[in-house]
């Protein structure tokens, strides 16, 4: 499916995820505090999360359709393209619908983007190693994300703290620093990504023309292979519950990726302080993110690649409790950091499971799936945790999220049976 080598396919998937992880490490700690400063509300706030939320749960299976149809390589430029679209807007916004319009945007991006290039790495696995799962090399990629966003953030933190532009507020040179380095992205996904799509059975087409008719002859297949989709995961328990996961644990991500920056302001008295001071938890965090990524690895092989991953989506919720349950600065980091490292441990097992129920066919189309349902989640809980942390307090908005994500756990027992069923039937998966 690919010229490169699953040796040097496995190197760009890993710097692309470098070039594409590290620009976002630079806002992650001022998406919330940004707007707020700015003068919108804190149920405003996270209604942005809820506009690209409800964005990508629209285009996720068109895209990921379309990237199972016509190619991933083209899916992913236009991604990187919307990424720079949508920094720019979120730079230079200063109302509720000027934010809106560029949550619009970060939607279509995260849409465009999520998927395909890994759909992309483990075709190339598959095409050597048929059926193998990819937890060893995904666990890596866990890593480079999270050290990329860690670097980011803490870089964050240092332009914050620098603030050489006085004319603009502290928290707008990340956004900008965000936006020309989405355009770096951009270009190496041009120069470095390569992509050989087999022509499908039976295509014929005349020289000189064959690029264009079968672009769009694979483009028709879109609305085909996302209804393939679709039935899949109606007939296959397994996946069918591992979709359902993500309606819990994407509630649970609000409290540590929205509420976090919101609730160390109030415990600090400043936006602009806890902006300078989130950059640097932010980093750390997305340090223990990729230690968590790698010990997946570890865990998956002792322990099974389901039950690691039941076990750290359990103690995320846990650490999401423990986060409302603190009274002070220093508790709330060192919650949020176990918090954290417990997400990276749960990302890379998790998508070995949806690997393993997908083909080459629709395996941009199942990661759209998971994408949308975390998506559509995250869209209905934020707004909903935003005012009921209006009405109540923050910290009683982070324990019902944490305490919601822990029911989670139960959609993972169909894969349990199943990976049960492979290891008695000596069937077990070739670790990757």
């Amino acid at each position: 499916m690919t010229a490169l080598s699953p040796a040097a396919a496995r190197r760009v998937f890993l710097l692309l995820s470098a070039t594409r992880w590290f620009p976002v490490g630079l806002v992650v700690a001022v998406t919330t505090l940004l707007p707020i400063e700015r003068g919108l509300s804190v149920t405003q706030t996270l209604t942005l999360a809820s506009i690209t939320g409800i964005v990508v749960f629209a285009l996720e299976l068109p895209t990921g359709g379309t990237a199972d149809a016509l190619g991933r390589r083209p899916v992913l430029v236009a991604a990187a393209s919307m990424q720079v679209l949508a920094a720019t807007l979120f730079a230079t916004a200063q109302s509720f619908w000027a934010f809106a319009l560029a949550a619009a945007a970060m939607g279509t991006f995260r849409a465009l983007d999520s998927g395909p290039m890994e759909a992309w790495f483990v075709d190339t696995v598959h095409a050597t190693t048929p059926g193998a799962d990819v937890d060893r090399t995904l666990s890596q990629q866990g890593g480079v994300m999270g050290t990329a966003m860690a670097v980011g953030a803490l870089a964050s933190s240092a332009l914050v703290w620098w603030h050489p532009v006085t004319a603009w507020s502290a928290l707008t040179l990340p956004y900008v620093v965000y936006a020309v380095l989405a355009v770096a992205h951009l270009v190496m996904v041009c120069v470095l990504l390569q992509e050989d799509r087999p022509v499908p059975a039976g295509a014929r087409v005349a020289p000189g023309r064959s690029r264009a008719r079968r672009a769009l002859a694979e483009a028709r297949r879109t609305p085909a292979v996302i209804a393939d989709g679709l039935r899949l995961a109606g007939s296959n328990r397994v996946l069918l519950g591992l979709l359902l996961v993500e309606l819990f644990w994407s509630v649970a991500m609000v409290a540590y990726e929205s509420l976090m920056p919101i609730r160390l302001s109030e415990l600090l008295g400043s936006e602009q302080e806890a902006g300078a001071i989130m950059g640097v938890v932010a980093s750390a965090g997305w340090g223990v993110f990729a230690l968590g990524s790698a010990l997946a690895g570890l865990a998956s092989r002792r322990i099974g690649v389901v039950r690691a991953a039941m076990i750290t989506r359990v103690l995320n919720g846990l650490g999401v409790v423990w986060m409302g349950l603190t009274a002070g600065p220093a508790g709330l980091v060192v919650a949020y950091l176990v918090t954290y490292s417990l997400h990276g441990a749960g990302g890379p097992t998790y998508q070995a499971l949806l690997h393993r129920e997908a083909e080459s066919r629709n395996r941009s189309t199942v990661l759209s799936m998971a994408s949308m349902v975390a998506f559509v989640s995250y869209a209905l809980a934020s707004p909903v945790l935003g005012r009921f942390s209006e009405l109540t307090s923050t910290p009683v908005a982070m324990i019902v999220a944490g305490t919601f994500s822990i029911l989670g756990v139960l959609c993972f027992l169909p894969a349990r049976r199943h990976e049960r069923a492979l290891v008695a039937s000596g069937r077990a998966a070739v670790s990757v």
